[in-house]
């Protein structure tokens, strides 16, 4: 008979002190593990968010029986990541840490955003546990400092020139990047993962020495979203952009361009830094709406009534979870050819890219003439999205990885491989 397997996972942000789709991402994961039957245990650092985010989360985040959520704080409060963002190594991190290791036998340790947590994390072990251990590249953190390849505050990274792209980012460069501390660290990874094949290709090109497997973003299944939808939540036509309003995420390429659109809207949903400027560009232009961060039961009733998400990004996305978001509701997508984000199209046929501004607007104005092709690239988008990006998919896939990791490291599974894990496979 089998049994269960004991999952950690371990991050910097976690719902609902989190920002950023990664963070959904783990969540979903957790709970979908927990509804297989599996037991899932997620540490993760109030403290770094905390750093970013002073006060309270504004959204909460429903709790799963199966899964335990373990908050890092310490005494020191936001100076605790600070050192660990200049050292590498949780330091004031280290006691909460081995308890929870030596609570459980894991037999599993999934790494996943642990910029605050630093590299000498994945060498923590679970005693008496024989885990396998993977690490999910959600950023681009283990190949450039500011994890998003976004040079000089400007443009995409075309090379690296980090000292003082740091500097101009006004972050302090880290002193454990020009030491051996991620090669040794890396070590004690059995198995580094990528959310699209781009990604893992640019880690590859920048130097990064471990192989990468591709495991892409999932969602749960929200057939209730577009057979039941919720009533309209605008009374005009309308596209959608979703996503955290920062400089990378391409927003203020949208806003001058909606000028020259005629019969819909502009809808933003989400939240940022940039929100101010956002709205002086936008001025008093009355048909762009921001709407504000959105729970994530609001979000479906955004997505099935709007024309189209529009994916408008301007630095080198590692996937793009946006896109399969409107997909699962039958909506298409037009995104920036950059990046991973043309791999969702690419595989889907939900949508269109775009380089330029006019083919931009082509892809507006073809969509607004013909509701047809809108029902059909939605269609297209809704029956890619039940092939590769449900849970049922996510998580044959993931296990897969596992099983191959476990054989590649031990011989065999260390656990015994029963109806139970097969289960959470089908």
């Amino acid at each position: 008979m089998g049994r269960p397997l004991n999952f950690l996972h371990l991050t910097t942000f976690y719902p609902p002190y989190s920002f950023g789709g990664d963070a959904i991402y783990l969540y979903r994961l957790c709970h979908a593990l927990g509804d297989a039957g599996h037991n899932v245990d997620v540490v993760h650092c109030v403290d770094s968010y905390h750093l970013l985010h002073p006060a309270e989360p504004p959204l909460e985040f429903a709790p799963h029986p199966r899964v335990r959520r373990h908050e890092l704080r310490s005494r020191f409060g936001r100076f605790s990541p600070l050192l660990t963002y200049q050292t590498g190594r949780p330091l004031l991190k280290g006691r909460p840490l081995q308890e929870i290791l030596s609570a459980r036998r894991y037999d599993v340790i999934h790494f996943h955003n642990v910029s605050l947590l630093g590299p000498k994390i994945f060498t923590l072990e679970s005693p008496g546990s024989r885990p396998v251990k993977l690490y999910t590249a959600h950023e681009h953190w283990l190949i450039c400092p500011t994890h998003v390849l976004w040079k000089f505050n400007r443009a995409p990274c075309d090379k690296p020139q980090c000292f003082a792209c740091t500097l101009l980012a006004r972050r302090p460069p880290q002193l454990w990047r020009y030491t051996r501390l991620l090669e040794d660290a890396s070590r004690h990874v059995d198995q580094f993962l990528s959310p699209s094949r781009f990604s893992a290709a640019m880690h590859a090109r920048r130097g990064f020495p471990r192989p990468m497997a591709c495991l892409a973003y999932f969602i749960e299944a929200c057939d209730d979203d577009w057979r039941r939808p919720a009533a309209p939540p605008h009374p005009r036509p309308y596209f959608l952009f979703v996503g955290r309003l920062e400089v990378i995420k391409g927003l203020h390429t949208l806003i001058p361009l909606w000028k020259r659109v005629s019969g819909a809207d502009l809808l933003v949903a989400g939240t940022g830094t940039q929100l101010g400027a956002l709205r002086e560009l936008a001025g008093s232009d009355p048909r762009i709406h921001f709407m504000g961060e959105q729970p994530q039961q609001r979000l479906g009733a955004l997505y099935y009534h709007a024309i189209a998400c529009i994916v408008p990004s301007v630095t080198y996305e590692t996937f793009g979870i946006v896109s399969i978001e409107a997909f699962a509701r039958k909506t298409p997508v037009i995104a920036r050819d950059l990046g991973a984000l043309p791999e969702v199209i690419e595989e889907s046929g939900g949508g269109f890219v775009f380089r330029t501004d006019e083919e931009l607007l082509k892809a507006i104005e073809t969509l607004l003439a013909r509701p047809g092709l809108r029902a059909e690239l939605g269609e297209r988008g809704y029956q890619a999205f039940r092939r590769n990006w449900s849970a049922e998919a996510h998580l044959r896939r993931y296990f897969e990885i596992i099983e191959e990791t476990a054989a590649g490291k031990f011989g065999a599974a260390p656990w015994e491989a029963g109806a139970e894990i097969h289960a959470a496979k089908s």
